[in-house]
């Protein structure tokens, strides 16, 4: 089984209005926003941009989010090194973590258990 594609863009800033305020002017809608500095945008039928705020001494972060169907039934290539296995996250999802070849991490993402 592969992924299917680009599910997201997590993104992490000092400053989620003006964030936000960035992506809107690009044309993406506020899907939802939550009460704790961060939200989510799409723009179209594309990937969502998530994006959340982070204290000033952490510096923001980009991960691309890949979208995989069914986590019980997804197993990478022998040329896929797994950094962390498929985990529940605190947003309804699990979540998995692997290595490129070039040292760069990566997110899958499948549906929660259900």
């Amino acid at each position: 089984m592969s992924t299917e594609g680009i599910e997201a863009v997590f993104l992490e800033t000092h400053n989620w209005g003006k964030a936000a305020g960035f992506f809107q002017a690009l044309g993406f809608t506020l899907e939802f926003e939550t009460d704790h500095n961060s939200g989510q945008l799409r723009n179209g039928d594309g990937p969502s941009v998530f994006i959340a705020e982070v204290p000033e001494d952490h510096d923001p972060r980009v991960r691309i989010v890949l979208a995989v169907p069914d986590a019980d039934t997804f197993r990478p290539g022998s040329s896929v090194e797994v950094v962390t296995p498929f985990e529940a996250t605190h947003h309804g999802t699990r979540e998995m973590t692997v290595r490129d070849p070039d040292g760069r991490l990566w997110s899958l993402q499948a549906p929660a258990k259900k």
